[in-house]
């Protein structure tokens, strides 16, 4: 159950079109469900505005589909973070329309009725290169699920510091910015030092032997001079735009 959904049942019973007995049960309905590999926490809506999330590194694609099975079945939506294709495939046959991004490792469910959110602005994804889209569409497809608008901008490193530097409108226009980068990590610092928003920084394993796979990108991000710089672990775009949709989604009316 949503807030939403949660706002509209008590709206009910106070016009008297739904028993409060009724209401009860409703809301009683199993908070947790034990399903054996895994104990849903069904109630995460209510407090997150977003049902439990998926990671699906680590699980069988059977395991990964008797999880998502659950949560669908409440009629929430569903994202899979860190989904193999064999799983992609199994979840793809339990729930069609489910949506897989094959560069992301996301698998996305929308809901009956899309969540529509109160936002400060667009969340904006930077890149620095290429080969850190992975992580970026992980965070793009994770921010958009949250209810937030998503805006992109890739490939702008500090190897070629004067396309960063050309999209000054796109970097205004933003409310909250994700920076996604690896080899030294220095792109979240330039971008820090020209907007007065949030900015998340995602270290990425990108790089060669003394990037550490994404080491050397955290402790330069961690040691950023720019204020308002905050850093996720490596490879972390879910849990980057995790932190943005908070920043960014307003309490309701």
């Amino acid at each position: 159950m949503t807030p939403e959904q949660l706002r509209a049942l008590l709206d009910e019973v106070a016009a008297g079109r739904t028993d409060p007995a009724d209401a009860q049960r409703r809301l009683a309905w199993s908070p947790t469900e034990d399903i054996g590999v895994a104990t849903i926490d069904h109630h995460r809506a209510l407090r997150h505005g977003y049902p439990e999330v998926i990671f699906g590194e680590g699980k069988t694609p059977e395991q990964i589909a008797a999880i998502a099975e659950c949560i669908a079945a409440r009629g929430n939506g569903l994202l899979a973070t860190r989904v193999a294709p064999a799983a992609a495939a199994q979840l793809s046959h339990l729930l069609p329309g489910i949506e897989y991004s094959e560069l992301g490792r996301t698998a996305y469910l929308s809901p009956p009725d899309p969540l529509t959110r109160r936002t400060r602005g667009p969340i904006l994804i930077i890149t620095a290169g290429t080969s850190d889209l992975p992580v970026a569409e992980e965070a793009a497809v994770t921010a958009a699920a949250f209810g937030n608008p998503v805006t992109r901008l890739n490939d702008v490193g500090v190897a070629g510091l004067h396309r960063i530097l050309a999209a000054r409108e796109q970097l205004d226009r933003a409310s909250v910015i994700i920076v996604v980068a690896g080899m030294e990590g220095a792109l979240p610092s330039v971008v820090g030092g020209l907007v007065g928003v949030p900015v998340i920084a995602v270290p990425t394993s990108v790089g060669y032997g003394a990037a550490f796979g994404g080491i050397a990108a955290l402790l330069g991000m961690l040691n950023s001079c720019a204020a308002g710089v905050t850093v996720v672990n490596i490879d972390n775009g879910f849990g980057a735009a995790s932190a943005a949709s908070r920043i960014n989604v307003l309490p309701p009316e």
